[in-house]
């Protein structure tokens, strides 16, 4: 059963419970990163790259808690909160394309309250110095001063599409400087092992790279070149 369901009192289009991803499996897919989640997911789950973090530096990786907005409304994001729980990450989407602020300083000290430990939202963020200086991490596709309206809220704890990429309450949300990718709950602790071993892999990959080898030996890329000079094949990684 999901960890905070209520019998009765929900609002319309409330959904009040999540399945949440385990603990550990959350801290080993943060430790990896986006890039490699990204990677041993068969490259599927990657946001849109116009989501962008408000500030450098920061990983996370949560249980996603799900809110769907109208343009220039906010209220769903307010209706969320009771919802959050400590370690959950709030993924704001928009049925139409809107560049408001959705979220500021007053809604992240809400939800800071609750545990969560930050934002993905597929519109406008403002209070971005006060965000910064509080230390709450945001991921948006703008900031934007433009207020918002109370009025109208789509739903909270159900599939949305943010940033391009289906999202289901509860999936796990890694993100960080390289932007924000989406893991399906039912995947997480396979990919966090998966992400964990190629974490390895480069490791040791690095430590000859820094002894002098190359790329082209270490990732055999001389048979990838044709007649031409030109690359054939490769994985695109860095």
């Amino acid at each position: 059963m999901p960890d905070d369901a209520r019998a009765t009192g929900e609002e319309p289009g409330v959904t009040p419970g999540v399945d949440r991803t385990d603990p550990v499996t959350l801290a080993a897919l943060a430790a990896c990163g986006v890039v490699a989640a990204h990677e041993v997911s068969g490259r599927t789950g990657l946001l849109d790259p116009s989501i962008r973090p408000i500030q450098v530096g920061v990983r996370i990786a949560g249980s996603a808690v799900t809110a769907l907005c109208p343009p220039g409304d906010n209220l769903a994001i307010h209706l969320a909160v009771e919802h959050c729980r400590p370690g959950d990450v709030l993924v704001v989407a928009m049925t139409e394309p809107s560049d408001g602020g959705f979220l500021g300083e007053l809604l992240a000290t809400s939800l800071r309250a609750h545990g969560v430990i930050g934002a993905v939202i597929d519109a406008g963020v403002r209070d971005v110095l006060e965000l910064r200086e509080m230390g709450f991490p945001v991921w948006s596709r703008w900031i934007s001063a433009r207020g918002t309206t109370k009025h109208t809220a789509v739903s909270v704890n159900r599939a949305v599409v943010c940033g391009g990429q289906a999202i289901q309450p509860g999936d796990v949300i890694v993100a960080d400087d390289d932007g924000v990718t989406c893991v399906p709950a039912l995947a997480a602790a396979l990919v966090a092992e998966q992400a964990a071993e190629r974490v390895a892999h480069e490791e040791v990959v690095r430590g000859r790279l820094a002894a002098g080898e190359l790329t082209v030996d270490l990732l055999g890329l001389r048979d990838a070149v044709g007649d031409d000079g030109g690359r054939e094949a490769g994985d695109g990684g860095g």
